[in-house]
């Protein structure tokens, strides 16, 4: 299998428009990518707040919703819960064998996990088991401000205890400027910002020794992230990490 797994260190952190718009952009330079969601709860096909509506309309891709993702629960809860309360229970078998047809049709995919890593996924499986099952590359997105230096190595260190190999962390939703590219803490003690969302990316990278890939600012419109997404990650490492692996080293 070819492609990534993308995950957030948190729920709400842009992981779909993230997934979309990197689907999009390597699809504009003619690679075969498919995006798949394996299951989503809190909405339903058709909706337009849907990350599998998200997925498929901004990535470009022709596959019917449903082919995109599988389940989808109303409930806004964690997969396993929100089956439960619909009286249903999720396969862990049934939930891979899903996604096979995508991985027969493109040369690689983009799988988008349900919240982040920890998240109860059946009512013996985490999101982590399916990634580990899929033994993909993960992409980590995460929030730029205080607190995600802890989100980042707690999610960062969780994956590679379950045998996963970490691409990198993207920074998404940035509403000031974009960071400045720090190689030292005495150049972040320089500056004199007092804000974290500056420093973060350097000690993320330095302390949970994992490329970061990029720095997104903060946008109201998937359309303009899905067009300019190219100038704020670096689309070529990404590329190679999806079609042919990676190292996980920066």
């Amino acid at each position: 299998m070819n492609g990534l797994f993308i995950t957030g260190t948190d729920t709400g952190v842009g992981k779909t428009w993230i997934a979309a718009a990197l689907a999009a952009a390597l699809r504009g330079r003619g690679r075969s990518v498919g995006v798949w969601k394996p299951v989503q709860s809190g909405c339903m096909l058709g909706d337009t707040e849907a990350d599998s509506y998200v997925l498929r309309r901004v990535s470009g891709v022709d596959d019917a919703e449903s082919a995109i993702c599988p389940l989808s629960f109303e409930a806004p809860l964690t997969p396993m819960l929100a089956a439960r309360l619909e009286g249903k229970s999720i396969d862990f078998d049934d939930l891979v064998a899903a996604g096979r047809p995508l991985f027969e049709k493109y040369e690689s995919v983009f799988v988008e996990g349900a919240g982040g890593l920890a998240v109860p996924l059946t009512e013996r499986h985490l999101v982590v088991d399916l990634a580990a099952h899929l033994q993909l590359p993960l992409l980590v997105v995460a929030r730029p401000g205080l607190g995600t230096i802890n989100h980042c190595l707690l999610t960062v260190d969780y994956a590679r205890r379950h045998g996963l190999t970490v691409a990198g962390i993207i920074f998404n939703g940035y509403k000031q400027e974009l960071p400045h590219e720090f190689s030292s803490v005495a150049e972040i003690a320089a500056a004199g910002d007092s804000e974290s969302e500056p420093s973060n990316p350097y000690l993320v990278a330095s302390y949970g020794n994992v490329p970061v890939l990029g720095t997104i600012p903060w946008m109201r419109d998937l359309q303009a992230l899905a067009a300019t997404i190219g100038s704020h990650v670096a689309l070529d490492r990404i590329e190679q990490g999806a079609l042919r692996g990676t190292d996980g080293q920066p």
